[in-house]
């Protein structure tokens, strides 16, 4: 049975549909990664997958349990979690505060889970007391996913993790994706950084126009030539 699984969904907003038809499906042990051109409904997909928008045909599924058009709050509960693009952190409060707002569903795992947080992102420990808005984007970024974490979500959904990142922090994200993802968390990310997205993807998903282009694993897209003269630039 697939940790998540979408199938067939369609949804947008004020009755015009960006999602045509999309199907994803990971495992618990995956890194799943939606790309595309810009306009494809990679971030829409997400959003429809926490029930940010309405999905008005299909069916989305956690751990085999119908979840489609649940509520976020709902959907935290059941073990998702959500960090999105843009305002995903409380800039006046500190780096420690933010991940301490993450365990308003299970307080008692305050302690074990900052402890784990601080495993998953070295860099943060000195900084834990600093305003979160004075951190770099990277920083902030791995609060932001820290925060999301500290609820122990089995899937964690990634709008852009590494926009406006250098270089040198992208690399250390997709590192952190893929221990956070190794300690038994099911991942799926939106990337712009095609590329490098798939390199450390189990799972690849290719959408245009709202629909499914290729689906496959990360490597067997990146060596596609099909993919490759399309999607990445080559």
């Amino acid at each position: 049975m697939a940790l998540l699984e979408a199938s067939d969904v369609h949804g947008g907003y004020g009755g015009m549909n960006i999602l045509n038809g999309v199907n994803i499906a990971i495992e618990a042990d995956q890194i799943g990664v939606i790309v595309g051109p810009n306009g494809a409904g990679k971030s829409t997909m997400l959003k429809a997958i926490f029930g940010l928008l309405e999905v008005n045909q299909g069916e989305i599924r956690l751990r085999g349990e119908p979840i489609t058009n649940l509520a976020p709050n709902k959907l935290v509960h059941k073990g998702m979690g959500f960090v999105p693009q843009e305002k995903n952190i409380f800039p006046s409060l500190s780096l420690q505060e933010n991940l301490e707002m993450g365990t308003y569903i299970r307080p008692n795992n305050f302690r074990r889970m900052l402890e784990q947080i601080y495993d998953f992102f070295p860099p943060l420990v000195e900084k834990r007391h600093q305003p979160a808005g004075e951190l770099s984007g990277g920083q902030r970024q791995m609060v932001a996913m820290g925060r999301a974490l500290m609820a122990e979500p089995s899937v964690l959904l990634l709008d852009e993790p590494t926009a406006g990142l250098s270089p040198m922090y992208m690399n250390e994200i997709f590192e952190r994706v893929k221990t956070i993802n190794a300690a038994g968390v099911g991942i799926l990310m939106v990337e712009q950084h095609a590329k490098q997205a798939l390199a450390i993807a189990h799972k690849g998903f290719v959408l245009a126009a709202g629909q499914n282009r290729f689906t496959d694993t990360g490597e067997a897209l990146l060596n596609d030539p099909d993919v490759a003269k399309s999607f990445l630039g080559g």
